[in-house]
């Protein structure tokens, strides 16, 4: 009787622990989306006054956002990553932070420089050991 009802609080247990993963999922998604629409209407609006990279960028921020979204609503309603590659989002956040880098590095705090640099060393470590 006892190993029932133990059995019973694990379940429990686990199926609370599911249900606010995926409150915090879908906070992150509705972050996400809100994020996408502010950008996307932006572009509509100011498209004429940014530069070429700027639209890129944001076309390019804009394509991980949508992977984003994309990957949450898997997750949520199928208990699955829709893109379990991980050496492919190692590569991608290495290059996207990369970029980010050379752009904001003069306006960043050195501690925080100092700490992407080093997560982008332990990126190149497990590219490395993926390949």
């Amino acid at each position: 009787m006892k190993q029932i009802e133990k059995d019973h609080n694990v379940n429990t247990n686990k199926s609370e622990n599911l249900g606010a993963e995926n409150a915090r999922r879908i906070d992150e998604l509705i972050d996400v989306v809100e994020k996408h629409t502010r950008t996307e209407r932006h572009l509509e609006q100011h498209s004429d006054i940014a530069s070429p990279e700027q639209i890129e960028h944001a076309k390019k921020i804009q394509e991980d956002r949508e992977d984003r979204m994309e990957n949450l609503k898997n997750i949520i309603a199928y208990g699955k990553h829709s893109n379990d590659n991980e050496l492919k989002n190692l590569e991608k956040n290495y290059h996207y932070t990369q970029g980010y880098l050379e752009h904001n590095q003069d306006h960043m705090n050195q501690e925080d420089v100092e700490k992407a640099v080093e997560k982008q060393e332990h990126r190149k470590d497990q590219m490395k050991f993926l390949k």
